[in-house]
């Protein structure tokens, strides 16, 4: 029973699974979004889910030796164990509705999509193949924001990933940033908010601190959708809020508009 059925975070109905899953894990119901894992969003965007990935060599340490409640090198390993990635990001090439792109997915899962210093150079090295072989570029950011178990370290990749993200616009190469819940801390801060288009998925969490700790600092109740994509929107901060069934086509659109390539 537990494996046919799930229920809702939004609307809380139960629903069977692959009711779900034939929506692109979009509720039927009330249209939430739930949460993909890096190879699922790769699979949606790739021509036939066919692409072929990099940098997947690339594996953190813990060059701090932190602790907290338990070893950093400690939750490394477990959640490699249990997503069975190296680090929260993905790099990957393939075709999307006919075009060459490079996509560079993170994944929440793996310590709520973080960026440590390997996450930062996956993405950094994404965007300078990006910009090596003139081929647009999609991050589909998903992430808590820097790894603080990596302090300063994790911090400098905010430099790092904006520096390239300057280099790729000086070469007039498109780089499309895709925003899903959530999107905070460090990484809105830097290439999350640094696309020439930024879109985002309906009722997406984006920000740098969440509501409640703006709310304690100034000591003020927020307005209904603070920080959704829709508020996001409404403010100027987004380009576009773009359902996932749209998403491929609205990113086919852009690419070839960018590309100048036939509609």
């Amino acid at each position: 029973m537990a494996q046919l059925w799930t229920r809702c975070n939004n609307c809380r109905k139960i629903i069977y699974k692959q009711d779900i899953i034939d929506n692109l894990y979009v509720c039927p119901s009330c249209d939430f979004h739930f949460r993909l894992s890096a190879p699922q969003r790769l699979a949606m965007l790739f021509d036939e889910g066919n692409y072929n990935v990099f940098d997947e060599h690339l594996y953190p340490c813990d060059p701090l030796g932190f602790e907290d409640s338990k070893k950093y090198s400690d939750r490394l390993k477990e959640n490699q164990e249990k997503t069975k990635l190296p680090d929260a990001v993905i790099n990957a090439q393939g075709l999307l509705e006919g075009m060459e792109v490079i996509v560079s997915a993170l994944d929440f899962r793996f310590m709520g999509g973080s960026m440590g210093s390997v996450v930062g150079e996956k993405v950094t090295r994404a965007l300078e193949k990006a910009y090596s072989t003139n081929t647009p570029i999609i991050i589909v950011s998903c992430s808590g924001g820097a790894r603080m178990q990596e302090g300063v370290l994790s911090l400098m990749q905010l430099m790092k990933t904006s520096a390239a993200i300057a280099r790729l616009d000086e070469k007039g190469i498109p780089y499309i940033s895709v925003l899903t819940d959530p999107t905070t801390g460090g990484v809105t801060a830097s290439f999350a908010m640094l696309g020439d288009i930024n879109i985002a998925e309906p009722q997406a969490l984006i920000g740098f601190a969440g509501p409640r700790v703006i709310e304690q600092t100034i000591r003020e109740k927020l307005p209904k959708g603070f920080q959704r994509s829709e508020f996001l929107l409404e403010h100027g901060f987004l380009d576009d809020v773009v359902h996932r069934r749209q998403l491929k086509s609205y990113l086919g659109r852009v690419l070839r508009l960018f590309t100048n390539r036939p509609t």
